[in-house]
């Protein structure tokens, strides 16, 4: 098959694409490093391997849209990191405009295609329902209305104009991806290394967290899934508390976890950016579950374990 994947270069695309080019897969990945329209093989990816071609994620389709036309998936992981600057105006701005944007470009070029793709899986997140506290939240819950959930209902709504009778739109509402090799955790890591870790604030708000690997393994599964269409929840069947979560990672690295983070001061260094640690959402997998969707790592526990090397 050839999959082609916007925003492979981060830490999810990249492990998605060299997982699809193993499978001996012809992988495509969209990047901003060529001008638009170039490509290169990447060497030591096989044949047909994994080949960038380069795109302007600038609301418009363009001359990359060729390796949309007859592609069999595709995938959008782009945009700006949540987590990576304090929440400005301008960085706001940013996080939406880099995700409308190239959300905007690949549904153009979808709907352009003489021969559109089958399944077009594009990024969201869990998110999208707010701060929901204890509430269970399945794919039928409704949106909640902060900054990240409008973001999310704005970007969902963007990739759903590439949805047709040819092309299934896949809204992946993606929780926290863990991998010790990237993302978050080796962030969250950093305090327990110096017997300083413990829960976030009072630590009674969700997690609702996956495995890299599963995480990988539901973007293979949802397009060799015909009948799963709409949002599913890229999450673990057992979402927990962050204080759970972090009695969890001190087992796991042998550390205390008792030192909170008061919640003040994470409000003062983050500004509203503290929404990512402070609030949360208990999010269950309800469509992976029903079409029977198998989970490596379902429990934290379990997780940390694979991830640890325990």
């Amino acid at each position: 098959m050839r999959i082609v994947i916007a925003g492979g270069t981060g830490f999810l695309g990249t492990q998605l694409a060299e997982t699809c080019a193993e499978d001996g897969h012809d992988v495509r990945v969209l990047t901003r490093a060529l001008l638009p329209g170039d490509s290169r093989h990447d060497p030591g990816t096989g044949v047909p391997g994994v080949t960038r071609v380069g795109w302007r994620a600038d609301g418009k389709s363009g001359p990359w849209a060729a390796v949309v036309d007859g592609a069999d998936a595709v995938v959008n992981l782009a945009g700006a990191g949540l987590g990576d600057e304090r929440w400005s105006a301008e960085r706001k701005a940013v996080i939406r405009d880099s995700r409308i944007r190239s959300t905007r470009s690949v549904a153009a070029a979808i709907t352009e295609s003489a021969l559109r793709p089958p399944v077009f899986i594009s990024a969201s997140g869990v998110g999208y329902y707010g701060d929901a506290g204890s509430d269970v939240k399945t794919e039928a819950s409704p949106a909640g209305n902060d900054f990240l959930a409008q973001l999310c209902t704005q970007w969902e709504a963007e990739a759903l104009r590439a949805q047709s009778a040819a092309t299934r739109v896949v809204l992946l509402r993606s929780g926290l991806v863990l991998e010790r090799s990237g993302g978050v955790l080796p962030r969250m890591m950093t305090p327990f290394r110096f017997f300083a870790g413990g829960p976030m604030g009072s630590g009674g708000h969700y997690v609702s967290w996956i495995h890299r690997i599963d995480w990988v393994e539901m973007i293979r599964w949802i397009v060799d899934s015909p009948r799963v269409t709409g949002a599913v929840n890229a999450t673990s069947p057992v979402p927990v508390t962050n204080r759970e979560f972090a009695r969890a990672l001190g087992r796991a690295m042998h550390r205390p976890a008792f030192i909170p983070a008061p919640a003040f001061a994470l409000r003062l260094v983050l500004g509203e950016m503290g929404a990512l640690v402070l609030t949360g959402q208990r999010v269950v997998p309800q469509c992976a579950l029903s079409h029977g969707f198998h989970f490596r790592y379902p429990e934290i526990d379990l997780a940390f374990r694979g991830i640890f090397g325990e």
